[in-house]
């Protein structure tokens, strides 16, 4: 197995990485960035990629959505969720008055802003493609400090100025596992569902349009987010995350309809939830009701009376 992530090495996904269950003895390879790691894994340079997707601080990672729901098909196997907590990270030597500028990925900044103020409250921040890109350039010198994780600081021969850096405590970021368009792995009873639904046309009632579908099947939704096609003003797609798999009766019935009401639909994979949370499945929803009620109609359609 070949695995791409965003690196350089000693970065969160590196470390959800390790975490997945293929990743012992796999080949790790680092990309510069997401869209590098996605397009390696779409020309079959790797066998999968794995990429962060949403922080419980700062919300869904924009560039991933986008690559995902616009790029050439990929699709989600599998999630990881990863408690995030940052360490500040300098040269030996290097005390806090000694520090002018601070170095993160965008994500990382929000998540520490108010610990910045009050300890480094001078020091200017540097935005870098990861917070182990940030490390390094720390260690050549570049900055005089770096919000990464604790076990990026050997790596990169720095030390530990301070640990457990948070503005909102049990932070989560939630990685997902990529592989090229495939079978969905088999359901597993506690499965999330992602797809991102294109609307063709902005009219009253669109987005209600594509709610129905979930809520008149017990479905719950567990994310939407609207993004920007890049068509023009007014071009939205809607990306979602949902309860259950599609081989679930209740899944495939709202995915059908859902592909009726809006102009395209990209289906992004069915997998287990890392959290391992069953869904609570409504009268009438479960995969027996739809097969009695598919029944029932067809006796109808062949002349046979009610029962």
């Amino acid at each position: 197995m070949r695995y791409a992530y965003l690196g350089p090495q000693g970065t969160f996904t590196e470390a959800a990485l390790r975490s997945l269950p293929d990743a012992a003895g796999a080949e790790h390879l680092p990309y510069a960035t997401v869209p590098a790691a996605l397009d390696a894994l779409r020309r079959d340079d790797v066998d999968a990629a794995v990429v962060a997707l949403e922080n419980s601080v700062e919300g869904s990672v924009p560039t991933t959505l986008d690559e995902l729901a616009m790029g050439d098909p990929l699709q989600i196997v599998s999630e990881i969720h990863l408690p995030v907590s940052f360490a500040l990270l300098v040269r030996p030597g290097t005390d806090f008055g000694d520090i002018k500028t601070v170095a993160s990925h965008p994500h990382a900044q929000p998540q520490c802003r108010r610990w910045l103020a009050e300890h480094i409250p001078d020091a200017e921040w540097r935005a870098a493609t990861s917070n182990a890109e940030a490390a390094q350039h720390v260690a050549d010198g570049h900055y005089d400090a770096a919000l990464a994780g604790s076990f990026a600081a050997a790596r990169y021969g720095l030390g530990i100025l301070a640990e457990d850096i948070h503005d909102v405590a049990d932070a989560v970021t939630r990685f997902v596992e990529l592989r090229r368009p495939c079978a969905p792995p088999a359901p597993t009873g506690t499965d999330r569902t992602t797809v991102a639904a294109f609307i063709g046309e902005d009219h009253p009632g669109a987005l209600l349009e594509i709610l129905n579908e979930f809520a008149m099947r017990g479905i719950n939704l567990t994310l939407i987010q609207s993004r920007p096609t890049g068509a023009g003003l007014g071009s939205y797609l809607f990306w979602m995350d949902f309860e259950g798999h599609v081989e679930d009766a209740r899944v495939g019935e709202a995915l059908m309809g859902l592909r009726r009401v809006v102009a395209d639909v990209r289906f992004l994979g069915s997998y287990c939830r890392a959290d391992q949370i069953r869904p609570e499945i409504r009268r009438g929803t479960h995969d027996a009701d739809f097969t009695e009620a598919a029944a029932w109609l067809t006796a109808i359609r062949q002349g046979h009376p009610e029962p």
